[in-house]
């Protein structure tokens, strides 16, 4: 029988890649959103809040899973209203029986004492996301009867994705990316996900929901680079050659006050500085061989949706001058 998932943050990037995902695997999605898009894309859309449980409840109603992937937009009240927007969830997972899916991140370790996190790896963050993450992870851990699967990954990128360090600080949406401004140092390692595998990840899970044991955790090791790897994979997808300039880390205190966005960034520097990859044999055993889109067709399909390509040659050199990292 067809199973049916509901979808909390279907219009970002890791709900929206789940429930096409979800639906190339033969399931019903449905999704709740505040503002219903003009395109329905397969998904059944259902008017309401993630802050309204009664709502949420009603959404989940037959559901035989739900993916939590909403947040507050522009990181604005994260820390008032992400954990009562992931109680709503239990209780309509509780209510439905359903499994509820969280996509997690790296920020629940830190980054200077881990290099290589595997999904039993005791998470001690030393920032304030991070603390909420880890806070998310033990709400599901202790709710009783709840069946729950969380799949952590690196920093989030893809043709879809909204709030993410390459679309909002490291190139220009909608002009030719001629400079990159990398956030780390060239030889440091950084974990990258792109989001319509993360989504394809998710599906093969969902889909032996069953087997899973009752709380799952995973993780997504995507794309494993470091600076001076990840700028010139970013140079051959753009087809022209690329400037590397630093990150301007010592001007964010400046705008910060001012700006949720730009607080939120300057906790992250610690991720960009050391290296700390996920590892998860387990999910190859679980699901074959993890999703994996080459990263240069990855990055390509990215820019052409930010508007950051023109027309060019194949191939592109690059011009690493990274300072201040």
């Amino acid at each position: 029988m067809t199973k049916t998932v509901l979808v909390l943050g279907a219009t970002g990037g890791v709900g929206g890649e789940t429930a096409r995902a979800l639906l190339r695997h033969g399931w019903r999605a449905r999704a709740l959103a505040r503002r219903i898009p003009a395109a329905a894309e397969g998904i059944e859309w259902i008017a309401g809040d993630a802050l309204d449980q009664a709502a949420v409840i009603r959404a989940a109603a037959g559901a035989d899973a739900i993916v939590h992937a909403v947040n507050p937009p522009g990181y604005r009240n994260w820390d008032r209203l992400v954990l009562p927007m992931l109680a709503n969830s239990i209780a309509a997972a509780q209510a439905a029986g359903a499994r509820l899916a969280l996509p997690g991140t790296v920020y629940n370790y830190d980054a200077r004492s881990v290099a290589v996190a595997v999904p039993d790896t005791p998470q001690r963050p030393d920032t304030r996301k991070g603390a909420i993450r880890a806070e998310m992870e033990r709400m599901l851990a202790d709710a009783p009867g709840l069946r729950a699967l969380v799949l952590r990954a690196g920093d989030f990128f893809g043709p879809r994705a909204a709030n993410n360090w390459l679309s909002q600080g490291m190139v220009k949406p909608g002009r030719p990316v001629r400079s990159l401004l990398y956030p780390g140092r060239r030889g440091v390692g950084h974990a990258w996900a792109y989001l319509p595998d993360v989504g394809e990840a998710f599906a093969r899970l969902l889909d032996i929901e069953q087997q899973l044991p009752g709380f799952a955790r995973h993780h997504f090791a995507g794309h494993w680079i470091d600076g001076a790897g990840f700028a010139a994979a970013l140079a051959e997808a753009a087809g022209h050659p690329v400037r590397v300039r630093g990150f301007p880390w010592g001007l964010l205190p400046l705008v910060a006050p001012f700006n949720a966005t730009m607080r939120e960034l300057i906790e992250m520097r610690g991720f960009w500085r050391h290296p700390l990859r996920l590892e998860d044999p387990g999910l190859e055993a679980a699901i074959g061989p993890e999703p994996r889109t080459p990263l240069i067709q990855a990055l390509r399909t990215t820019l052409a949706a930010l508007g950051c390509l023109e027309g060019a040659a194949e191939g592109g050199n690059l011009d690493f001058s990274v300072s201040g990292a």
